[in-house]
């Protein structure tokens, strides 16, 4: 392109997650020339292996995106920021590098779904389930290309890290985007998450009052429960009372760009407290981001996590994409609160991975199977009284 600097420096950010701490010698390479090409453009907002953490957990965290960007990321899952009112979305290596060098991307506007949530949750339901109960309504493809726009009184009563997840798996409905209103919440999460480098106010942006929409779907959060999601498809799922039969587990993944964030982080340790992971199930947390991490130490999380039997790692991708610190072999089960359960997803293609919500996947880590958290919390009720 004879082109030799970004568009702007402070509009560009590179996060090294995927495979780092760099886990063999290409993806040493790998980051090395992403380091190297960071020094040379000079880009401003870039973060290495102990100023890092989980691309998606990590910019809204800095406060690089907000309400009324547009914003494109070399990873499908750029949809998170909907969360904040944004638009953003997943695009190729090569339209990236010309996004980085033009700072402008053509799109065919979508089309859009409206989604109605109506009333209050129950408690241990959060956005994983919302979510993931989505998908199974609609399928994979039930919102191709499409943006996925989420309304209604039931929006107040989920809280920042619920939207971010249910925007993140946007994607896994084949959706262009995932969006939502911005509210009181999302203001508040705005104004404690101020970028320093970047001088821009938010912007926000309503549905007309007659908008056009493809489809409306009403979901009555009141009514939803604990959902996972089976192999190999996302859309797969079962709530945890349609379960028959013991799904025994080998490995349980707390965290991942989905759901690694300090109220997920929360949600797992009340539900391991005072327990114990049970033998032959390996259980590894990862924090989303440095921020993250060093908080749920200071809140107690990560004690009551490594009390309980859980292996804490640094904020990285890890095993969620099959990359490192957690990879499946041959007939292995997981419990998961990543966003992909694809075959050979997280390791060998005989492995199967179950998404669900972070109380799920703690309250399978305490039993060594697919759980739900009142079955757990309800035995040790009974236990205590008896």
């Amino acid at each position: 392109m004879n082109i030799n600097k970004v568009f702007d420096n402070s509009k560009v950010a590179i996060v090294l997650d995927h495979f780092t701490p760099n886990k063999d010698i290409k993806s040493a390479h790998q980051c090395k020339v992403a380091r190297n090409f960071a020094n040379y453009k000079n880009i401003k907002n870039y973060f290495d292996v102990g100023d890092m953490g989980i691309e998606h957990c990590l910019l809204p965290e800095k406060g690089l995106v907000t309400a009324g960007d547009v914003i494109i990321g070399a990873d499908s899952h750029t949809c998170t920021y909907g969360a904040l009112g944004a638009f953003s979305t997943g695009i190729g290596s090569t339209d990236m590098a010309a996004g980085m060098a033009t700072g402008k991307a053509w799109f065919k506007v979508p089309g859009a779904i409206k989604f109605i949530l109506k009333n209050k949750p129950a408690q241990w339901i959060s956005g994983k389930d919302i979510i993931l109960h989505i998908i199974g309504k609609i399928g994979v493809d039930g919102a191709r290309y499409m943006s996925m726009e989420f309304v209604g009184d039931g929006v107040k009563h989920l809280t920042m890290d619920d939207r971010f997840t249910i925007c993140n798996m946007a994607i896994e409905a084949g959706a262009k985007n995932g969006i939502f209103p911005v509210d009181n919440i999302t203001e508040e999460y705005i104004k404690t998450h101020l970028c320093e480098t970047i001088n821009k106010a938010p912007k926000v942006y309503n549905a007309d009052e007659d908008a056009v929409y493809d489809e409306v779907i009403e979901i009555d959060l009141s009514e939803l429960k604990p959902t996972v999601a089976f192999p190999h498809l996302p859309e797969n799922t079962k709530t945890t009372d349609e379960i028959t039969g013991d799904i025994k587990i080998d490995q349980v993944v707390i965290g991942s760009c989905t759901n690694g964030r300090t109220n997920d982080l929360k949600i797992a340790a009340e539900v391991m407290k005072g327990k114990k992971v049970a033998k032959d199930v390996r259980c590894i947390v990862f924090p989303g981001t440095q921020s993250i991490y060093l908080e749920a130490i200071e809140k107690g999380y990560i004690a009551d996590l490594v009390k309980a039997g859980a292996a804490i790692s640094t904020p990285t991708c890890g095993p969620c994409l099959g990359g490192h610190t957690g990879i499946l072999a041959e007939g292995e089960r997981a419990v998961s609160t990543t966003n992909r359960n694809f075959v050979g997803r997280m390791g060998h293609i005989d492995s199967e991975v179950y998404l669900a919500s972070p109380a799920v996947a703690a309250a399978s880590a305490i039993t060594g199977k697919i759980s739900s958290p009142q079955e757990v919390c309800e035995k040790i009720r009974e236990e205590v009284i008896c």
